[in-house]
């Protein structure tokens, strides 16, 4: 594959930006569509390439469209009727979509690529604001095999591990089980830290120590400290992880599995909403123990 592929990537937010951004610094020809057409303005300034005022006008000619999108409806809105991308894309596009989304609005867009020649890839994503920013993310991909080596190279740009994960709907089946461990994780760590408090440990100094063993994870490494100084601003916003956790859910009820934490720990997102941290991270759950 070339260098200098012709690529568009639709959805400019926290993540959909800075992944754009390494497309871009790596030699593609990047045209980008936002909703808020501000923030494509910045990108453009920032970052060269063009600008397009629809996603079907933001498709034309590219061999590879990126989306980055907020849930299933923005989805749709950005790739179905005549203003969206999939009315722009031809035969031999490939359209590689980054939204965490259910499985069956994947399969319904993957369906209506293969009447028209479109390669579809689910590729949800997971490393926050971050792994975008660094070009660190881990990318799960859901399609077929043929589309995916076509795609990889460019996924690589902004990712540190990529891996097909089976047919369409994998890649969210996948980040689906990615968020259920996730909720378990934040809400446990969160009771460490306050029964560490109440015990009158240093918790800062408990989780150093245990960090090295057994109950080391991502979340102990990366967010104990703020966890413990009561800062939220560092990653996923709560309404998201509740967005997130609908779609296991229903994803559940569906194939008969059983997720009794994911489903309590939803309940305690819901009343960190109640308290005003929509938009607090993830990491917050510990604020709703502390809370008095």
């Amino acid at each position: 594959m070339g260098v200098d592929k012709s690529v568009a990537f639709i959805g400019l937010g926290v993540m959909g930006y800075p992944m754009a951004g390494h497309l871009s610094q790596m030699g593609h020809s990047v045209t980008v569509f936002n909703r808020t057409s501000t923030t494509a303005e910045k990108w453009v300034a920032e970052h060269g390439g063009k600008m397009a005022s629809t996603p079907a006008e933001a498709v034309k000619g590219a061999d590879f469209v990126f989306c980055c999108v907020g849930n299933d409806d923005d989805l749709r809105s950005v790739t179905l009727g005549e203003r969206g991308a999939f009315a722009g894309m031809s035969a031999g596009t490939v359209f590689v979509d980054h939204t965490t989304a259910s499985a069956g609005v994947v399969r319904q867009l993957a369906e209506i690529g293969a009447k028209t020649g479109i390669g579809v890839l689910d590729a949800p994503v997971s490393g926050g604001q971050a792994g975008a920013e660094n070009g660190a993310l881990t990318v799960m991909v859901g399609g077929e095999e043929a589309v995916f080596q076509k795609a990889q190279p460019l996924i690589d740009c902004f990712s540190k591990s990529v891996r097909l994960m089976g047919p369409a709907g994998a890649g969210q089946l996948t980040k689906m089980v990615n968020q259920i461990c996730i909720a378990g994780l934040v809400q446990s760590l969160s009771e460490g830290i306050q029964f560490a408090e109440k015990a009158g440990l240093d918790a800062a100094a408990v989780i150093d120590v245990i960090s090295k063993g057994a109950a080391q994870s991502w979340q102990m490494e990366n967010r104990f400290e703020t966890m413990i100084a009561g800062e939220f601003e560092h990653g996923f916003a709560v309404d998201w992880m509740r967005k997130d956790l609908a779609i296991c859910l229903e994803e559940a009820r569906r194939n008969g599995s059983q997720l009794p934490i994911a489903a309590l720990v939803d309940q305690f997102y819901a009343d960190v909403q109640e308290m005003g941290g929509g938009r607090w991270d993830t990491s917050s759950l510990i604020a709703r123990l502390k809370r008095t």
